[in-house]
């Protein structure tokens, strides 16, 4: 018998039970998990249905695995394999285990950084079993995530952080946070980027590793295309550069900006928040940043004031 469920990620996911074999699957849209469980069940029908897929790898072996599909997740992957718990073979590793590790891993790190690695957890065992529901971090609740940011930048200092980036050693700093504005793209999709996935006379990228695992087409501003056309094609990256050069050249560029309190990745939610004051919709800057969940988008993205509602208010005074 098939069962359809939402789970608290939003997707939907089919379970398909028979003689006490099952097989489940996640799905973005209910429609796929309808189509996918109907025909779970007519294999069910011909004994077909399979035992779900057991293993005797380790978490570790696990998250190595996922850091080979994931270039922009891989020192996190790395050093979360290195942990005690990553120790544990997947099937005899139980939500208990993994709940007594978020709550310690929640003392030392922000909410938002542990359901991250939860996350990539649940990913890499994911892809070690059949059944989902086997999936033992799956069953273990997040931390909640209450650091939400407001910070904007003002023109002074944007003008004052592009200034610091012309000083900067790397040459490489400049382009990319004028992209990271423009495009709206997370750090790791920046530093993947491949210059043959960039088609300039149609002004669009492609994206084929980005956080949610969909890949996507982004648009391109006119300034992002100057940027592009400027840099040199001496390797197959668009940014040839590292995270770890990219997070160190950050924290001096900020600093000699005077604007120590701003992360790369607010450039992101800058680049939403001001196509949304420029007109664009909701769907159409979903376009631009990859959110899947608009709610997502308006609610850590959309760093909107009420000044702004004012000023718009009163334009045709």
């Amino acid at each position: 018998m098939a069962t359809i469920n939402k789970r608290p990620s939003g997707k939907w996911q089919a379970t398909v039970r028979r003689a006490g074999r099952s097989t489940s699957k996640t799905f973005t849209k209910r429609a796929d998990a309808v189509m996918w469980a109907r025909d779970a069940e007519m294999r069910a029908e011909r004994g077909e249905l399979c035992k779900p897929k057991t293993t005797t790898a380790t978490l570790s072996d696990a998250l190595h695995q996922l850091a080979d599909k994931k270039p922009s997740e891989r020192w996190r992957l790395h050093a979360l394999a290195r942990t005690k718990l990553a120790t544990l073979r997947i099937d005899v590793l139980t939500a208990a285990e993994v709940a007594a590790w978020r709550d310690r891993r929640v003392q030392e790190a922000k909410p938002s950084t542990v359901v991250r690695e939860l996350s990539l957890m649940q990913t890499a065992i994911d892809h070690q079993l059949d059944d989902s529901d086997a999936n033992p971090v799956r069953h273990v609740r997040r931390p909640r995530i209450s650091d939400r940011r407001e910070r904007r930048l003002t023109g002074d200092e944007w003008q004052r952080l592009l200034d610091a980036a012309v000083q900067c050693k790397n040459a490489l700093m400049l382009p990319l946070i004028v992209l990271a504005r423009e495009t709206a793209c997370r750090r790791g999709e920046l530093l993947s980027m491949q210059w043959c996935d960039v088609d300039l006379q149609q002004r669009v990228v492609l994206l084929s590793m980005t956080k949610n695992g969909h890949a996507r087409f982004v648009p391109l501003s006119p300034m992002a295309v100057q940027v592009l056309t400027t840099l040199p094609r001496a390797d197959d990256r668009v940014l040839p550069i590292t995270e770890n050069a990219v997070r160190l050249a950050w924290q001096r560029l900020r600093a000699r900006a005077g604007v120590e309190d701003i992360r790369l990745h607010d450039l992101r939610a800058q680049a939403a928040t001001d196509k949304l004051l420029e007109g664009w919709s909701v769907a159409e800057v979903q376009v631009l940043t990859g959110h899947r969940d608009a709610g997502v988008l308006l609610e850590r993205y959309a760093r909107l004031r009420a000044s702004d509602i004012v000023a718009k208010l009163h334009a045709v005074e």
